[in-house]
């Protein structure tokens, strides 16, 4: 069965969790978690929560392992806290939670981002994988980048993804 085969067979809705990782805005401030919100919303898939957590990878990791135990949603998406700085730990927090990571999503990401920024590209930093049985993504912070990160790889494929991650 190919691609187009699993398509067809992919849920229209799923289930999201949106984690911003931020020590210095609150939710109401938040432009990239609020429009992964809206966008995913018109979408058509659910936002089962949208939480606000400070860059520190304990908090991070308790973060998105606390939604999945408790909503267990389809996916979790995470904005922020992936750049080269210190304080960048989101994908330290995360990666050790994969069961399997989804290597080609960092890859595509740099390609769409040195496609719009050139070789600022090398600064930005995204992983996706699987936890428990949520596919869990992180990206950049910036409005630009989670646009970027969803309407260009996330959300094309995320019904196809989860039918794998469904029919095991």
């Amino acid at each position: 069965m190919g691609t187009t085969d699993h398509r067809k067979d992919a849920p229209d809705c799923v289930t999201m969790a949106v984690i911003s990782v931020s020590s210095t805005r609150s939710l109401a401030e938040d432009k990239s978690g609020n429009w992964i919100c809206r966008r995913a919303g018109k979408e058509g898939h659910r936002i089962v929560a949208h939480e606000m957590v400070p860059d520190d990878a304990e908090a991070i990791g308790s973060c998105v392992t606390g939604i999945l135990e408790k909503l267990q949603p389809d996916a979790v998406l995470i904005t922020g806290g992936t750049g080269i700085s210190e304080k960048d730990v989101t994908i330290e927090a995360i990666r050790p939670l994969f069961r399997k990571e989804l290597s080609a999503f960092g890859a595509l990401f740099a390609l769409l981002s040195f496609e719009e920024i050139d070789a600022a590209a090398m600064l930005s930093r995204a992983a996706a994988g699987i936890v428990q049985t949520s596919a869990v993504f992180c990206m950049p912070g910036s409005l630009n980048a989670c646009k970027t990160a969803c309407e260009k790889l996330i959300f094309p494929e995320i019904g196809h993804l989860v039918r794998h991650l469904r029919k095991g």
